[in-house]
């Protein structure tokens, strides 16, 4: 069974930086795809990147095309998101997850079985 465990988070000023790390148990990491999410307060789970078992393809959301970045490292079992021109926008908690069985489209949260707990990212003057 994977297990994840989101680190990284934290308190940014608007226009900063933050790099998410996603660790990962269990010795099939490199075959799953994996994929960040964030939920803000009172709202829906939202889809922000995902990463294909290779690393070589990558689908991001419009909110963040351009100011984030997916990338994995298989050999540290770790899929990171480096964040940057942070807004108050992007505010959430943000969670890993893992398809281990491939079900539904990439960007729906319905196809990832394994999340995270998550990790807080606030943005703020």
């Amino acid at each position: 069974q994977v297990q994840l465990v989101e680190s990284g988070g934290g308190l940014v000023q608007p226009g900063g930086s933050l790099t998410l790390s996603c660790a990962a148990s269990g010795r099939a990491f490199s075959r799953y795809f994996m994929a960040w999410f964030r939920q803000a307060p009172g709202r829906e789970r939202t889809f922000i990147a995902t990463i294909s078992w290779s690393g070589g393809s990558t689908v991001y959301a419009d909110s963040v095309k351009g100011r984030f970045t997916i990338f994995r490292d298989d050999a540290r079992n770790t899929v990171y998101l480096q964040m940057n021109s942070l807004k108050p926008e992007d505010t959430a908690l943000y969670s890993c997850a893992s398809q281990t069985t491939p079900t539904g489209p990439l960007t729906t949260t319905r196809a990832y079985d394994i999340w995270g707990q998550g990790t807080q990212v606030t943005v703020s003057s």
